[in-house]
């Protein structure tokens, strides 16, 4: 029998999660929102049956899985009351957005051997697996030097982004939150965790907001030097990922779905493309990739001490840009 899966909050995030399940074949779905109005629509919308009003009222009979998808600052706490009912998660990113209760939540998670992962899609995402799969496997040499260039229109994509978590820190909102914990996230996945960062960042174009939108972030992967750059107001939708290493760059371009690479000077650059992707299409493979943990035992795409390393990250980058100092990342 599929395992029973609770969405918990189907605002945007949350319902892309729900048609991405329901796409998979695989689960038996069911929301839990606070908001009356958003729980009865999305339920019409996609013919849910079982509906709950509030966590309380959701584990008075548990489900097998829950997706958490409630501002950011909710995430631990909703995550500790689930573990404790023996239910295994998939948490929206960031983690969180303090460190308040993140090492009581990873003990709770391995006393009761519960499955976790943590909703950071670009490990999803084919051509990254692959360029991840060619620097691990030593094929151009160690890595020196990751740049990241990445930037879109917000707006368009978010359209009511001023009355929801992305107008305040507090809640997970800004780029660096938002957006830039994706990039590092992906920076990590590919040369290891940072070790230590400057950021600079500043609200410069968004209306309607004060949080940053543009930010600038140098760093250290143990020996590994990078840079990191990111706004939410250009009009392309692009995201470049390059790792110099000793014997050849290589370079993931998300929006055209593929990744390079050049192994000697003034040549072309060689690539694999992948299908187009629309934009569910990620979700639909981190559903799938969850439920393979929950039913094979797969590793998690992302694990928890991995997000909380890239939530030690962000929150260092936070501090940093209110005085552009260094800051140490510890393990």
């Amino acid at each position: 029998m599929n395992p029973r899966v609770l969405i918990i909050g189907v605002g945007s995030i949350g319902e892309r999660h729900l048609r991405c399940f329901a796409a998979t074949g695989r689960a038996q779905l069911s929301i839990c929102e606070v908001n009356s109005e958003l729980r009865e629509r999305i339920a019409r919308r996609y013919d849910v049956e079982s509906v709950y009003p509030d966590l309380d009222a959701a584990l008075e009979d548990p489900p097998d899985a829950a997706v958490i998808a409630t501002p950011a600052h909710l995430h631990v706490p909703m995550a500790r009351r689930l573990v404790a009912a023996d239910v295994h998660l998939l948490i929206e990113k960031p983690l969180s957005t303090t460190f308040e209760g993140v090492a009581s939540l990873q003990k709770e998670v391995a006393q009761r051997k519960r499955h976790v992962s943590v909703a950071y899609v670009y490990r999803q995402h084919p051509a990254l697996q692959a360029m991840r799969a060619a620097i691990a496997e030593g094929r151009f040499g160690r890595p020196v030097q990751l740049v990241a260039v990445c930037g879109q229109h917000f707006p368009t994509y978010r359209p009511a982004y001023r009355d929801i978590y992305y107008a305040n820190r507090q809640t997970g909102g800004g780029a660096i939150q938002d957006a830039l914990t994706h990039i590092l996230n992906a920076g990590q996945w590919l040369i290891g965790p940072v070790r230590r960062l400057v950021a600079d960042c500043d609200h410069c174009v968004l209306p309607g907001v004060d949080v940053e939108d543009t930010v600038h972030l140098l760093a250290r992967h143990d020996s590994v030097m990078a840079s990191y750059s990111l706004n939410q107001h250009q009009a392309p939708n692009e995201v470049v990922l390059s790792v110099h290493c000793e014997q050849g760059t290589c370079r993931f371009e998300g929006h055209r779905h593929r990744w390079m690479w050049m192994t000697q000077p003034d040549t072309p650059w060689q690539s694999e493309s992948f299908d187009t992707l629309q934009r569910d299409d990620l979700f639909v493979r981190q559903a799938h990739a969850f439920l393979d943990q929950l039913e094979q035992g797969a590793p998690p795409a992302c694990t928890l001490e991995e997000a909380s390393h890239t939530l030690r990250v962000a929150l260092a980058a936070l501090e940093s840009s209110e005085g552009r100092r260094w800051k140490e990342i510890s393990p």
